[in-house]
């Protein structure tokens, strides 16, 4: 239903596409109603979210299915007192409940905070308190309920907790299940102080929604991140209702999705690129999510099981999976149902980009975006790859780049990317705080104006991440701005050394840093995990590296110093604490 959206839908080329592309936005806007309600009508029976697990559930919703569910939920939900405004965090991993619960409480006019089952108690009571959180929604799996009970006494907000039993398919809390894979799973008793989702969901009156006026404004919070925190306490990331329209470039174009299809991302439901690949811009393209929800240690091998068996249509994963699948024996596997794969996240180097395409006839296309975007820079349609860039601006992000001086680079010049914020009179421009603001741009970092001002300020936001542009127009993506190494005069971005370590076949992870040096002022570090096969390093494997990269890039960026170790420091979203090893510097 993309074309209820976009005025247009079908380009004939990327400067087509750029320039004519224009979002329709309705005020208010609310997509559990105007979209996944719409559809429900429109097409009740048809497929819409397909989910199994590693014991072997299997559970399929249609449109119909969904709504009737979310109507439930959004009743139980309100019935506890969660309305407009209202914070509410979920911690559901890859649970169905997940999209009914998100779903309902969109109805309701709620501030959702999608959150990861890794957080321990003192991350739990510094989002609290940060938020204002009044309910947790939860997987009754692992310590996180336990986490959340010992947050309560410094966390004055909170006053409902919901949990979903981690096993089987619509199992209430004290009843025991066997999984078909022939996993018995004993009854879990509901926790004190807890409510249970689905016996709740069971028991709620009909569902009478609000009047519209009363759910939600077009600039009302309608879902928020929590930044990683790399360098101090996560930002609360605020977007609005208008945020998933800003998705239908993600899903249509970037991603490919068609109606009909069965798209695959691989993503849990704590971070923001689940929204980006398994809610939003697939649904308003009438595409099915397909979920796989693990328990067991993951092996990616069992994503091209589930892309056979189940018959994807698209697939989008971060270039680690890509590097571990391209290791495995695929000649066996029937994955002619494919039509399209997308990547983000890190360096995808040419070397996979070749092998993927050998093993099924596709390329890849990267992307670029962050917590606080929707997709800002990808690879159009069919034209030209060029592997390892991130592509050319998306509509609305009329991306540019600057230096430090805040003048905009040449050619092969490396600046920070940044969008202006000024609109042309065209559709889908509308006006916040007095800047213009466009479907997929955050609204602000939540209960935070300093730290809004300092990426929003005359009349762009500054991403914080750097780039060069070649001639043709293709954007290279070099590093976080803080992460850039100024070696001799040189500006050296540390994401492209990290694309050429990858490609050595002695390296598994690595993180490039700026070390101080008397003479250059800084030199390039490489902290690197070696692959199995070539522990322990030694003075050789160093040297060889070295060379590997004096031979493949510009010899300047080659890492003078180069450190093997078990482990690279992380947050808990996974991304590497480049901090704490300059700290250590």
């Amino acid at each position: 239903m993309e074309e209820v959206f976009l005025p247009r839908v079908e380009f004939d080329s990327y400067g087509d596409f750029f320039n004519n592309y224009r979002v329709n936005v309705p005020e208010p806007f609310n997509f559990a109603y105007d979209v996944m309600d719409v559809l429900a009508a429109k097409s009740p029976d048809a497929r819409a979210l397909v989910w199994t697990n590693d014991e072997g559930c299997f559970c399929e919703f249609s449109y119909g299915e969904l709504k009737r569910r979310t109507d439930a939920a959004a009743s139980f939900f309100r019935a506890q007192g969660i309305g407009r405004g209202d914070m509410v965090m979920l911690i559901l991993q890859r649970r169905y409940e997940f999209w009914i619960s998100i779903l309902a409480l969109h109805k309701l006019g709620v501030s959702v905070i999608p959150a990861t089952h890794m957080l321990t108690r003192e991350d739990i009571e510094y989002r609290n308190n940060a938020a204002g959180i009044k309910a947790v929604v939860a997987v009754a799996d692992g310590d996180i309920l336990r986490h959340v009970d010992g947050s309560l006494p410094v966390s004055p907000a909170l006053k409902v907790r919901i949990a979903v039993n981690p096993h089987g398919i619509d199992v209430p809390f004290g009843q025991a299940c066997v999984s078909p894979d022939g996993t018995e799973h004993p009854a879990v008793d509901l926790p004190s102080g807890w409510l249970d989702f689905t016996a709740g969901a069971a028991a709620a009156a009909p569902f009478t929604p609000p009047p519209r006026a009363e759910v939600n404004a077009n600039h009302d919070i309608m879902l928020a991140y929590f930044t990683s925190g790399t360098t101090s306490h996560p930002k609360l990331v605020a977007h609005d209702f208008t945020y998933p329209l800003g998705h239908i470039v993600t899903a249509k174009y970037w991603q490919r999705v068609r109606k009909g299809g069965l798209h695959l991302t691989v993503a849990d439901t704590g971070w923001g690129k689940a929204v980006w690949g398994k809610l939003y811009g697939q649904f308003i393209c009438e595409c099915a999510v397909f979920v796989y929800d693990y328990h067991a240690r993951f092996k990616p091998i069992d994503l091209i099981h589930k892309i056979e068996e189940y018959r994807i249509t698209s697939f989008c994963a971060p270039p680690t999976i890509y590097r571990f699948l391209i290791q495995e024996d695929l000649s066996g596997f029937d994955l002619s149902s494919l039509e399209h794969c997308s990547t983000a996240g890190e360096p995808l180097s040419e070397e996979v980009f070749n092998q993927w395409k050998k093993l099924t006839g596709l390329e890849l296309k990267e992307g670029f975006g962050q917590t606080e975007t929707a997709l800002s820079l990808f690879n159009f349609g069919d034209e030209k790859v060029k592997p390892g860039s991130i592509g050319k601006p998306a509509p609305y992000y009329n991306c540019v780049l600057l230096n430090d001086s805040g003048q905009e680079c040449q050619d092969g010049e490396v600046g920070e990317i940044a969008f202006p914020l000024h609109s042309d009179g065209s559709a889908g421009y509308s006006t916040f705080r007095g800047r213009a603001a466009f479907p997929g741009l955050f609204l602000e970092y939540f209960r935070d104006e300093a730290k809004t001002a300092e990426v929003i300020r005359n009349g762009y936001y500054f991403t914080g991440d750097t780039a060069w542009r070649d001639e043709d127009g293709f954007f290279w993506f070099t590093g976080r701005s803080d992460d850039v190494i100024k070696c001799s005069g040189y500006r050296i971005g540390t994401f492209e050394v990290e694309s050429v370590l990858m490609q050595h076949p002695a390296v598994l992870e690595c993180a490039v840093t700026a070390a101080p040096d008397p003479v250059r002022g800084q030199v390039v570090k490489a902290t690197i995990v070696l692959t199995e096969s070539f522990r322990p390093g030694s003075e050789e494997l160093k040297k060889d590296i070295q060379r590997f990269v004096k031979e493949t890039t510009a010899p300047y960026k080659y890492p003078r110093i180069v450190e093997f170790t078990d482990e690279l420091p992380k947050t808990i979203s996974g991304k590497i604490k480049r901090k704490d090893i300059r700290a250590k510097d």
